[in-house]
């Protein structure tokens, strides 16, 4: 939903906090609200027209927000910026991390109110904290292309009978990579999975041998052909999904940002306000590449601009919420239970782990 679409909950709790009618007393909920009591209406009053109710402003507060370093938060770097000159409609501090494992116990000890986290650890989280999460909007889509020095291979199909080198068995990129073999008629009899701790180590065996192919993230897969110019990405994988998943809708999901409940429910309007800068913050990203990355490079997230702004047009930034975020999301979720289960924390989340603002009645 685009910005004239994010609605404000705050007017909606209010409502469901006045229970009373007319002439009837105070609900105990209306006084922890701060809504002034109705007072009884006299038959004169009762010919007037009804007034518009009064509801209070929601009190200022400091959205604490955790990221990873890494794409999924590169969409973000123009709001940090903001946020550092007080032009934001929100106060914000932010908490920059390596790894999604030091993210999920400060989310559900509540010492986040917002995190940027890969899909299927989202899903994760929403499990260990009992559904005390929910998903607000896609940040970031696929990221991974097959990079090698032979460009006579564009597609999944075309690897039969290649060794692909990739990271450990049982990631993400493993399960993508399962996926869009079998949908291509493909299977590990076909195509020689090798994998390797790490991306690094991928881009240090391709730098060895060009002819070899490497999956790779970016900003790894970048790194890579910049440092050796013989490789090149031979295979978007993004698009192999899509052409893949057509029918179902669902997307190649790397990153999404989730919120705890009791933030949403208690400060509608701070979550309304960030949905509405993510998604400038997002589109920043993609129009002004250059800035975008000179910033990405200052918060430390890429450590050289130059590379910041060869991959940020690569690494699918995007801003998508509401009912489409829910189908791309969902269809991503499923390839992964149905390859392993606790890829997505054993089972898949409910409908409430979606969050759709008003769109959730449609």
């Amino acid at each position: 939903m685009k910005k004239k679409q994010i609605k404000y909950l705050a007017a909606a709790i209010s409502a469901a906090l006045l229970l009373g009618t007319a002439g009837c007393a105070q609900t105990p909920a209306a006084e922890e609200s701060g809504i002034p009591a109705e007072t009884e209406q006299t038959a004169e009053t009762q010919t007037q027209p009804a007034q518009p109710e009064e509801t209070q402003p929601e009190e200022s507060t400091t959205v604490r927000i955790g990221a990873m370093k890494g794409p999924t938060s590169m969409g973000l770097v123009y709001l940090m910026h903001q946020a550092g000159k007080g032009e934001t409609l929100n106060q914000y501090s932010f908490s920059m991390e390596t790894a999604a494992d030091t993210l999920l116990p400060r989310m559900i000890k509540g010492e986040l109110d917002i995190a940027l986290l890969p899909a299927n650890i989202a899903s994760v989280l929403y499990h260990k904290s009992e559904g005390g999460i929910s998903v607000i909007d896609i940040n970031t889509l696929g990221v991974l292309y097959v990079i090698s020095a032979d460009d006579s291979v564009s597609s999944i199909r075309e690897l039969k009978g290649k060794t692909l080198y990739l990271t450990g068995k049982g990631t993400t990129p493993d399960y993508v990579v399962q996926y869009l073999l079998r949908q291509n008629g493909l299977s590990a009899a076909d195509v020689t999975l090798e994998y390797k701790a790490e991306a690094a180590e991928v881009a240090a065996l391709l730098a060895d041998n060009p002819q070899s192919f490497g999956l790779l993230p970016q900003p790894f897969a970048t790194a890579a052909c910049l440092k050796n110019t013989q490789l090149k990405e031979v295979i978007d994988i993004t698009a192999q999904w899509e052409a893949a998943a057509k029918e179902s809708g669902s997307r190649l999901v790397t990153g999404v940002t989730v919120v705890r409940k009791e933030f949403l429910q208690n400060h509608p309007q701070a979550v309304a306000d960030f949905l509405t800068e993510h998604e400038e913050s997002a589109e920043y990203a993609n129009t002004d590449v250059e800035a975008a990355a000179e910033l990405t490079a200052d918060f430390g997230i890429i450590e050289q601009a130059q590379i910041a702004i060869q991959a940020m047009p690569k690494c699918n930034i995007t801003y998508i919420d509401g009912a489409e975020m829910k189908t791309a999301l969902h269809g991503y979720l499923q390839v992964l239970y149905d390859l392993n289960p606790e890829a997505v924390g054993g089972s898949m989340p409910e409908d409430d782990f979606y969050w759709l603002g008003e769109q959730r009645a449609e």
